[in-house]
């Protein structure tokens, strides 16, 4: 899977409203009614400008966690990369985006789709985390 960096994300004062219900996938209810609070999109993507950017996917070797071809991902690159996390990795000048894992005393960078293997990084490896993906955006229609 690789990525393409759309650029750093700035803080914003929008706020839109919250509201306190499960909405169903059924018969509508009236939402207003409901209405808790209002949230900004910085605190749900846990937007931290200027360490924040945006990149676009391609590719389908993250589809088991969830990320799909054309996605926007968020990155934090103040985050501390550990094993688990989803994170932006550059192997041999290749950006990827893959699950950060560990075997024995090596890095492996896992994809999420049984087609691909394992990318095991060794010491001659030129090797760098860029970020720890928190988010994906999915764009549904053509809107």
């Amino acid at each position: 899977m690789s990525v393409t960096v759309l650029g750093c994300l700035e803080s914003s004062e929008t706020r839109l409203p919250l509201y306190d219900f499960r909405l169903p996938c059924g018969f509508p209810s009236p939402a207003q009614d409901h209405l808790e609070r209002q949230v900004s999109l910085d605190e749900l993507v846990d937007l931290r400008a200027p360490h924040t950017y945006v990149i676009q996917v391609s590719g389908d070797s993250m589809t088991g966690a969830g990320i799909f071809a054309g996605d926007l991902v968020i990155v934090d690159r103040a985050r501390p990369a550990r094993v688990g996390d989803i994170v932006v990795a550059v192997r041999d000048r290749e950006p990827t985006l893959k699950r950060l894992g560990r075997r024995g005393a090596h890095f492996v960078l896992l994809a999420e789709n049984p087609a691909y293997a394992p990318l095991v990084i060794d010491e001659r490896d030129d090797f760098e985390v860029w970020g720890v993906a928190t988010h994906s955006l999915r764009r549904f229609g053509h809107g």
